[in-house]
């Protein structure tokens, strides 16, 4: 395997980032032959053309789009190994970036990133939140907050947390039942991020079982937005204890069949793979695993 040259991933990168080589030089400190003559080294090396070069602009090839990914991502490690070493690993600093999903984003992550900017004065919060599972590489993100069932064993997770799921309506759709094989006959507000929004799995005492096909009267592909069709009175949700223990403890959604469970789901950080976790990582992680052991378990 040839030796890899970071000095020259670090020019192209600068390149792609300015759309330049006089830029590039100029960001660098150094001459722009240096700059051309390296990154023309690195296309021979990798035997592939990385840069589509016109009089205006410089351009990256489908190559080196993948290639300035990744670049970002090894430089960025470089940069946070050495910083780390130099603090001794004391003070998190830096710009953090998670992904999260809407949901728990938004009603969890967001005020523990707060938290997390307050203790930590010198680092700064960049959140994308999205119920799409993003490229961690590609989007330049730090960590993952995944919420449910992790599909993928390959992946470099840690889990933080858990919650439970609510059968919900509001109090005035008067519903009295608590027969699984009742649910069939009323309306449903189905998410449809989920793999099979209408099909679900009812327990009690691990004993009995009941498998539900439910009825959609309405779907929806973000759960704050199933969770407003159900304050509407759309029909029955099912919710995650995070976004409805507020509204059943006001009365203003009720818990259907109680003595009935859902199955549970986890939440996990997800890394980036053969990613350096500098501490401003471990920090965030650590502030995630303080606010699940603060939980209690929601009883309604």
């Amino acid at each position: 395997m040839q030796d890899i040259n970071l000095n020259r991933l670090a020019y192209f990168a600068a390149v792609v980032d300015s759309g330049s080589f006089t830029k590039a030089a100029e960001r660098l400190g150094i001459t722009k032959a240096v700059v051309s003559q390296q990154v023309a080294r690195l296309e021979y090396d990798l035997k592939t053309t990385l840069l589509l070069r016109s009089t205006r602009r410089v351009e990256p090839t489908e190559a080196g789009r993948q290639l300035h990914s990744r670049c970002v991502m090894i430089l960025r490690e470089a940069e946070d190994a050495f910083d780390e070493l130099a603090q001794g690993n004391v003070e998190p600093r830096g710009t953090l970036r998670i992904a999260a999903p809407n949901d728990y984003g938004t009603a969890t992550v967001a005020p523990l990133a707060a938290a997390f900017s307050r203790r930590y004065p010198k680092c700064s919060v960049e959140l994308l939140l999205a119920d799409a599972q993003i490229d961690l590489v590609a989007n330049q993100v730090d960590l993952s907050i995944r919420v449910g069932w992790l599909s993928d064993s390959s992946l470099q997770a840690r889990k933080v947390g858990a919650f439970q799921q609510f059968l919900v309506a509001v109090p005035d759709l008067q519903i009295t039942t608590s027969d699984p094989d009742e649910f069939v006959r009323l309306p449903f507000v189905a998410n449809g991020a989920l793999r099979e929004p209408l099909v679900w799995r009812f327990s009690r005492n691990d004993i009995e079982h009941r498998t539900v096909r439910m009825r959609q009267a309405m779907s929806i592909n973000t759960t704050p937005a199933v969770l407003a069709a159900a304050l509407a009175g759309a029909g029955l949700a099912v919710l995650p204890d995070f976004l409805v223990a507020d509204y059943l403890r006001a009365g203003t959604l009720q818990r259907i069949a109680p003595d009935w469970s859902l199955p549970a789901g986890g939440v996990h950080v997800v890394y980036p793979a053969a990613r350096f976790r500098p501490s401003k990582v471990s920090a965030f992680v650590n502030i995630l695993l303080e606010h699940a052991r603060s939980q209690s378990p929601v009883h309604i």
